[in-house]
């Protein structure tokens, strides 16, 4: 009974760090690569049993950012006409191409919190512009580009 707690923990974990549990997002690989799991471990960096263990739920995150970083290149690659096709070359290109990548991962690279984004940019907008230049900008860009004005507006108002 223990065990099936810590399981639901774990995968309740996933849910909040991950957006839904891991086994999920790693049998979508599975099936659009048409790979094994051990042969999707392999692309990713990681070892098969400790691939299964974060799939069933028996450890809630993968330690490694790079690990991660790479499965989100082949989560975006599945959408490359390619890819999506099933061409096998395109596969097999893709799963090539992410295995051998060495990802930095940096906050830059990796969301932390997304749902901080907008007041992420702000701050960052913030930081390379006066007040007096978001608004010059905002004013530029109001009539084709309202959001991306609104944006500026209230990175200035708040300077």
């Amino acid at each position: 009974m223990e065990e099936q707690k810590i399981v639901q923990r774990n995968l309740a974990l996933q849910r909040e760090w991950y957006g839904e549990p891991l086994g999920d997002r790693v049998r979508r690989l599975v099936v659009a690569y048409d790979i094994s799991q051990a042969q999707l471990a392999d692309v990713l960096g990681i070892s098969a049993p400790m691939l299964s263990q974060v799939m069933s739920g028996r450890r809630a995150k993968i330690g490694n950012p790079s690990v991660l970083a790479r499965m989100v290149m082949l989560e975006r690659r599945v959408l490359t006409p390619g890819v999506a096709a099933g061409e096998k070359s395109a596969i097999d290109e893709a799963l090539v191409q992410v295995r051998d990548s060495r990802p930095k991962v940096s906050m830059d690279t990796l969301p932390v919190d997304e749902g901080r984004a907008e007041q992420t940019a702000l701050n960052r907008l913030r930081d390379l512009a006066v007040a007096e230049e978001l608004s010059g900008a905002a004013d530029l860009l109001a009539g084709r580009y309202p959001a991306l004005a609104d944006l500026l507006r209230r990175a200035a108002e708040e300077s």
